[in-house]
C-alpha cells in the first residue's frame, strides 16, 4: 500500500499486482510440472510409480472407476450441483491488516503484525492435511478447526464488548486464522474426495471457487468502518457461521457414514436378503443397486 502511494498506479491496484503476479509466474510453472497421471509425474521414482498404479488398481476393483476418456454426460453435472457437500462452504474473509490497524498501529506495522498469524496458520495448515490424510479423517477435523476459529472470532468479539486491551485481540487472531484456513483447505479436499467422477470433481472445484468467491460481498458488510475499531458485529456474525460449519461438518459425516453403511451391507448381503430388500428381480437380476465407491468421513 505505501508503495502504491509512491508511484503514479493507485494502491489497489499495486495490491492486485504484487498479490497476483506470483500467481501469474507459478502457474505457467504448474502446468508443465503437474502431472495428469503417476506414470507422467518426474518427481516420483520407479517405485513409487508403481505404487501409485497399485492404488488406483485398488481404487477400480473397490469401484472408484477411472473416468479417463469417459464420455461428458450432463447428468452428472447435476449429480453435483444437487450436492450438499459443496455448499457447507460458506465462509467469511478475514480482514487481518485492517483489523490490526484498527488496534491503533500505522498501516505498515499493522501489515508485518498480520504475518506472523498467517505464518502459524501455514504451518497448522500442513500439520492438520497430513494427519488428516494419514487417518483417512476429514470431517471431524474439519469441526475442530471451525470451533477453533470460533473461539478466536469469539475472543474478539468479547474483546470489542469489554474495551479489552489491543494484545488480547491480537492473540485471538491466531486460532482464528489457523481454524479458519485449515477448515477450510480439508473442505476443498473433503468434497473432492468423495466424487466417483472427474466430472462431478471438476464440477466441484468450480463450485468452491464461486461460492468461495462470495465472501468478500459480504464480508465488506460485515466490517463497516462506522463498527471500527472493534467491529464486534462482524466478528460475533464470523462465530456464528464457523459453529454453523462446524455443526454442518458433523451432520454430513453422519450421513456418509450411514450411506457407506448402507454400501456395505448390500455387499455382505446374501440373495434372500436382497430379494427383501427389493434389490433383485424376478430374474434374481439386480436392481436399484448402490454404488460401490465409499465416502472419506
Amino acid at each position: 500500500m505505501k508503495l502504491g502511494k509512491q508511484s503514479s498506479i493507485a494502491a489497489w491496484r499495486m495490491l492486485f499486482i504484487v498479490e497476483g503476479f506470483p500467481s501469474v509466474i507459478i502457474s505457467v510453472y504448474a502446468f508443465y510440472y503437474i502431472p495428469n497421471t503417476p506414470w507422467t509425474a518426474r518427481y516420483l521414482t520407479k517405485r513409487e510409480r508403481r505404487v501409485a498404479e497399485l492404488r488406483l488398481r485398488q481404487r477400480q476393483k473397490k469401484g472408484q472407476q477411472e473416468t479417463s476418456g469417459k464420455k461428458f454426460e450432463w447428468d452428472e453435472i447435476w449429480e453435483a450441483l444437487k450436492d450438499p457437500k459443496y455448499y457447507v462452504l460458506l465462509f467469511l474473509p478475514v480482514f487481518l491488516p485492517t483489523i490490526i490497524e484498527d488496534m491503533g498501529y500505522s498501516a505498515l506495522r499493522s501489515q508485518a503484525l498480520s504475518a506472523p498469524p498467517y505464518l502459524v496458520a501455514f504451518i497448522v495448515v500442513l500439520v492438520t492435511a497430513y494427519y488428516s490424510d494419514k487417518y483417512h479423517n476429514r470431517g471431524l477435523f474439519i469441526c475442530f478447526h471451525a470451533l477453533l476459529a470460533a473461539g478466536g472470532y469469539a475472543m474478539m468479539t468479547i474483546a470489542g464488548i469489554f474495551k479489552v486491551s489491543a494484545l488480547w485481540r491480537y492473540w485471538a487472531i491466531y486460532p482464528a486464522a489457523s481454524g479458519f484456513f485449515s477448515a477450510v483447505t480439508l473442505l476443498i479436499a473433503w468434497t473432492i474426495n468423495n466424487q466417483d467422477s472427474d466430472a462431478k470433481k471438476g464440477t466441484g472445484v468450480a463450485i468452491l471457487n464461486i461460492i468461495g468467491q462470495l465472501g468478500p460481498f459480504i464480508g465488506t458488510g460485515l466490517y463497516p468502518e462506522t463498527d471500527g475499531p472493534f467491529y464486534i458485529h462482524g466478528m460475533a456474525a464470523c462465530t456464528i457461521f464457523m459453529l454453523v460449519v462446524a455443526g454442518l461438518s458433523l451432520l454430513l459425516r453422519i450421513i456418509l457414514r450411514r450411506e457407506n453403511t448402507v454400501r456395505d451391507a448390500f455387499s455382505i448381503a446374501t440373495t434372500e436378503e436382497r430379494e427383501e430388500d427389493g434389490l433383485v428381480d424376478e430374474d434374481h437380476k439386480l436392481v436399484n443397486r448402490p454404488s460401490p465407491f465409499r465416502y472419506i468421513l
